[in-house]
């Protein structure tokens, strides 16, 4: 995907904007134009500066949600001290593209939370597994992906609990977290509905990619650099190729800063 002369020039740009200069775009690969075609990494240690690659963990049973001591109903951020982040994925879309975002995420060390449409899962029942199986947390993130803020209170609830309901079926648990649909906030009612079907918090963020917006791999990159932090949970999307090219750059920058990317759970957890 990176094979295009426009877009490896605009991720230089990118990578030049976020301090990553020549060195960095040499690590991320862009130089040589890699993409799909890239060869997997083999056994030897990865570069100074890039995280190994995370090493697939099929849990021995399915997480579920957990009440944080001290942390609001709606989070929207983890603890600012340490070196960790949350990069967060919207479940929906080409397969093809979700697999191909979670392969550049484990190949660059990190473990994400993916937040999966009902009605995806329902087409695609095997990715629930694919996510699990390399390491990361599914959660869920309604059913239909309507405006949840502005449904009718059964509407709401139906829409949360249709999506626990297929995340149970699929993996036996309702999934790590809750994060509304079509809105970075929950109302209190949405809160509320969230709670009673068994999530005590909802997810929100504090970056937003923008990815959604097919801004190009440049911009994307530019979006998250440009305002994460320490303790800070990033919203991306499956379905879009500008997240995938830009993956391997943005972990690579991410090293750079010693800014880890867990899983949310992960972040939250002492």
């Amino acid at each position: 995907m990176l094979s295009h002369p426009g877009r490896r020039a605009a991720l230089r740009a990118a990578l030049r904007a976020a301090g990553l200069g020549v060195a960095g775009a040499a690590a991320a690969g862009i130089t040589t134009g890699c993409g799909p075609g890239r060869p997997a990494a083999g056994p030897s240690s990865p570069p100074p500066g890039q995280a190994r690659p995370a090493k697939p963990a099929r849990a021995a049973a399915p997480a579920a949600p957990r009440r944080f001591a001290g942390q609001p109903v709606e989070i929207g951020h983890g603890p600012r001290e340490g070196g960790r982040v949350a990069l967060t994925f919207h479940g929906n879309g080409e397969p093809a593209l979700a697999r191909a975002a979670l392969a550049e995420a484990e190949k660059g060390g990190a473990r994400v939370t993916v937040l999966a449409i009902g009605s995806w899962l329902d087409a695609h029942p095997d990715m629930a597994r694919r996510i699990l199986d390399g390491g990361h947390e599914l959660g869920n993130h309604t059913q239909r992906h309507l405006a949840i803020n502005d449904m009718a209170e059964a509407e709401a609830y139906a829409e949360i609990t249709g999506c626990a309901q297929r995340l149970k079926r699929l993996t036996g648990s309702i999934g790590t977290w809750f994060r509304p649909s079509q809105t970075q906030y929950a109302t209190p009612l949405v809160q509320k509905l969230a709670q009673r079907a068994g999530y005590p918090h909802v997810l929100s963020y504090d970056v937003d990619s923008l990815d959604f917006t097919s801004p190009g791999a440049a911009a994307v990159i530019r979006n998250v650099t440009g305002t994460i932090r320490p303790g800070s949970v990033v919203s991306l999307h499956f379905g879009y190729a500008d997240t995938v090219d830009a993956m391997p750059p943005l972990l690579e920058e991410l090293a750079r800063r010693k800014l880890r990317a867990v899983t949310t759970t992960e972040l939250l957890t002492p």
